[in-house]
């Protein structure tokens, strides 16, 4: 997951305070040089991890639990608190307004991974029923124009770029009569190594010719504690308004730019989690710390399984199996919404207590492969054969195990799985949905 290392040593930290049978100012010390070593470990400021530290060992002497409140909640609350407010205490939404077309302009240093995540969030916002197009500004890295056009067809957004001209601002003017019909433009600049005045001088003309609302800075996390150097100075030149966090699965020390970030004038809107275009997630602070210490994050679940599923498709679905109706075209269906949800060990970080069960990567690996062998399986079945699972024999599996190359154990493996589900499914046949969810969510810690 993202910032493992330092979700894991918070866990385990916070694992002891659970499990002690006194909880007092040794406990309280211990705690707080466990998640010094842990934050610091993680690149965030030396100077912010005592100020944090201190901030616990003071509220936990000066504040009192309430009546039913037991000694190791209330130290984990305010751990959860100070650790939120140290990141941002809360969500900083974009709020696009009616205006076609609001313009987001992508700013960074070269290498930081703009055009990439113009593609993500050109993505995200159209999965969000916005009509959305690109605009490649960056004449300075070789072949950058052509990377935002492959990366604008994956996500299938239009495209306006011209690989001919070097004048950022002409390539903007070029195509300026057609960004009416957009609800959102998101602009690619281009970078350099290092935040020399040739820059500057670029962004602010194309600043002033573009007039975005919202001006992103693209910082890397393995940039550390430097990102707040470099905000400021970005800020001090097209007065940014907001920054996405980039690479945040590839480094240990992405807790150098998450609070640096965070305390500097733009707040983080975005972190890129992957390489897909869905690996985008809005950041929301106190969510996020819930997800370091364990606690899950339901709400980007249920985000991801909105993108993932339509709401009517969702409807129809949930009358069917109400209905005790249940097919192996049922089945696919949710696994299609699975993979487009993304892997199963991102997802496992979301419910609250499953990060704790620590599945090895090889488990979690042959589960996903899994998944795409059955798909592939039921690619090779016919119409009857997946709306009545029940009429496939041994000569059937043999043709289907033929005809997809996937093996015919892994087939009975499927539809054992199939009569598993369906009777699940059998058994909730007629029942209220409202109390099958309260009964469902009081299973689930923080539901």
């Amino acid at each position: 997951m993202v910032l493992d290392n330092l979700s894991t040593s918070l866990k385990n930290s916070l694992k002891k305070i659970t499990s002690a049978l006194f909880i007092d100012e040794k406990t309280v010390n211990e705690l707080v040089q466990n998640i010094q070593r842990a934050l610091l470990a993680a690149d965030v400021n030396v100077q912010l991890v005592f100020d944090l530290t201190n901030k616990i060992k003071e509220r936990f002497r000066e504040e009192k639990p309430t009546k039913d409140q037991p000694k190791r909640e209330f130290l984990i609350h305010i751990v959860y608190d100070e650790l939120t407010s140290l990141l941002g205490k809360e969500k900083e939404e974009i709020k696009i307004s009616q205006k076609k077309p609001f313009k987001i302009m992508l700013v960074g240093l070269l290498g930081s991974g703009k055009t990439t995540s113009a593609g993500k969030l050109a993505n995200y916002y159209k999965k969000r029923n916005y009509k959305v197009a690109t605009l490649g500004l960056d004449t300075f890295r070789p072949a950058a124009r052509h990377q935002l056009k492959i990366v604008s067809d994956q996500v299938g957004v239009q495209c306006f770029i011209n690989e001919q001209e070097k004048d950022p601002v002409k390539i903007y003017r070029n195509f300026e009569n057609q960004y009416k019909n957009y609800d959102i433009l998101i602009i690619d600049t281009a970078g350099r190594n290092a935040l020399l005045q040739e820059l500057i001088d670029e962004l602010e003309l194309i600043n002033k010719a573009v007039q975005p609302d919202e001006r992103l800075l693209i910082i890397p996390a393995e940039l550390g504690q430097a990102s707040r150097s470099q905000a400021e100075a970005f800020h001090n030149s097209v007065d940014i308004t907001g920054i996405i966090i980039t690479k945040m699965d590839g480094t240990a020390k992405a807790g150098g730019a998450l609070s640096a970030a965070a305390v500097s004038d733009a707040k983080i809107k975005f972190i890129g989690v992957g390489e897909r275009p869905n690996d985008l997630e809005t950041f929301n602070p106190p969510n996020f710390v819930s997800r370091l210490l364990g606690m899950g994050d339901l709400e980007a679940l249920l985000e991801k399984a909105r993108e993932a599923i339509s709401e009517e498709k969702s409807k129809d679905i949930e009358k069917r199996l109400l209905k005790g109706e249940f097919n192996l075209v049922d089945l696919y269906e949710q696994m299609q919404a699975m993979s487009k949800m993304g892997s199963l060990s991102k997802l496992l970080e979301l419910v609250p207590g499953m990060s704790q069960l620590k599945l090895p990567k090889d488990v979690l690996d042959v589960h996903e492969d899994k998944l795409k062998h059955w798909k592939y399986s039921m690619n090779s079945m016919t119409k009857k054969e997946l709306e009545e699972p029940e009429i496939i024999d041994g000569s059937r599996i043999r043709r289907i195990s033929s005809g997809s190359g996937i093996p015919a154990s892994e087939i009975r493996d499927l539809l054992k799985q199939y009569k598993m589900a369906k009777k699940m499914m059998s058994s909730i046949k007629g029942k209220d949905p409202e109390k099958l969810m309260r009964k469902f969510k009081g299973r689930i810690p923080g539901m």
